[in-house]
C-alpha cells in the first residue's frame, strides 16, 4: 500500500510499541494511540495522540485520514473504533485476536472466545479488509504478566508459580509485531486468520533457568499450590482458562506453527533474544 498510514491502538503496550517502531524504522506515518501520551515515550517519528478505547468519543478523530488500523482488544469501545474506521474510509484492519475461536463451534468455549470472536465478527460485517492474528494463551507471556516474573526475579532469584511442567511457546513481542506489520502493508493476507505462537515449546521451569542461563544468574522455578495460585491471580486475569491450558500442557507440548516465518520471512526470535532484551 503506497503512502498508507497507520493508526495503533494500545501503542504503549510491547507489541503496540514494537509496530510503531518497525513502521516507523520503513518510513510508513504512523499515528500512535494511548491513554497518555506524556508518559508514552515514543519515538519521535510518530504522531502520538491521546485516546481510550473505553472512551468511545475520544475515537472518531483518530482514525480520520488513517488507511489501516491495528486492534488489540483492550477497552469497551472496539465496536466503536471499528464503526469510526468503517465511517473514515480505513481500508486496512488487522486484529489481535485469540487461538481460542473455534469457528465451527456454535458457542464459543469460554469467555475469552466469546469476546474477540464478537470483535471478528464485527470487523468481517464492516466491509474492510482484515486480518486476524490469533494468538495462543500460552504464547502470549502469560507467565511474565500472571505472575510478574520480572518483579519477582527483581528481588530474588526464585520464581513462585503453579505447574512447573506445563508447556508455552512464548513468542518475542517484536516477532507479533511483524507480522502485524507485514499485514497492514503488504498485500496478500486480506481475509487470513494466522494462528500465531512462538518457535519453541518450553516449560515454565525451563523458561525460567533460560533467563538464568542468558544472564549469568541461578535461577530456579519454585512450585506453588496451584489454588492459591488461582485465587492469587483470578481478580486480574482469565484464571479459568489459563490453569485449563497449563493443565492440559503438563505432560505435552505447546502448539508451535510456522506463521512467524512464513508470513514476515524472517526465522522468528527465540526466548534467549527476548532475554537479552529484558536484562532487568
Amino acid at each position: 500500500m503506497d503512502n498508507t498510514k497507520i493508526l495503533v491502538t494500545a501503542a504503549s503496550t510491547p507489541v503496540g510499541r514494537s509496530i510503531v517502531e518497525q513502521l516507523v524504522s520503513i518510513g510508513v506515518p504512523v499515528r500512535a494511540l494511548t491513554r497518555d501520551p506524556q508518559q508514552a515515550d515514543l519515538l519521535a517519528g510518530a504522531e502520538v495522540v491521546a485516546g481510550d478505547l473505553n472512551d468511545p468519543a475520544s475515537l472518531a478523530a483518530a482514525v480520520e485520514d488513517m488507511d489501516g488500523v491495528f486492534v488489540l482488544a483492550m477497552g469497551a469501545g472496539v465496536p466503536e473504533l471499528i464503526e469510526a474506521a468503517k465511517n473514515a474510509g480505513v481500508k486496512r484492519v488487522v486484529f489481535q485476536s485469540t487461538a481460542e475461536i473455534d469457528d465451527d463451534a456454535d458457542q464459543q468455549p469460554n469467555d475469552v472466545a466469546v469476546v474477540h470472536h464478537g470483535i471478528e465478527q464485527a470487523i468481517i460485517g464492516s466491509g474492510m479488509q482484515w486480518t486476524f492474528l490469533r494468538l495462543d494463551i500460552n504464547s502470549a507471556d502469560a507467565l511474565q504478566w500472571a505472575f510478574d516474573v520480572p518483579g519477582q526475579l527483581a528481588v530474588g532469584d526464585v520464581v513462585r508459580g503453579p505447574y512447573a511442567d506445563a508447556a508455552g511457546s512464548p513468542i518475542h513481542p517484536a516477532d507479533l509485531a511483524a507480522i502485524a506489520v507485514v499485514a497492514l502493508t503488504q498485500d496478500g493476507h486480506s481475509g487470513q486468520r494466522y494462528h500465531v505462537t512462538g518457535p519453541q515449546s518450553l516449560t515454565h521451569r525451563e523458561q525460567i533457568e533460560l533467563i538464568g542461563k542468558t544472564h549469568g544468574r541461578e535461577l530456579r522455578y519454585e512450585q506453588s499450590d496451584p489454588a492459591a495460585a488461582r485465587a492469587e491471580i483470578a481478580p486480574h486475569a482469565p484464571a479459568d482458562l489459563l490453569f485449563a491450558t497449563w493443565e492440559a500442557h503438563l505432560d505435552k507440548a505447546a502448539p508451535v506453527t510456522d506463521a512467524i516465518e512464513r508470513v514476515t520471512g524472517r526465522t522468528p526470535r527465540s526466548m534467549r533474544e527476548w532475554a537479552e532484551a529484558h536484562p532487568a
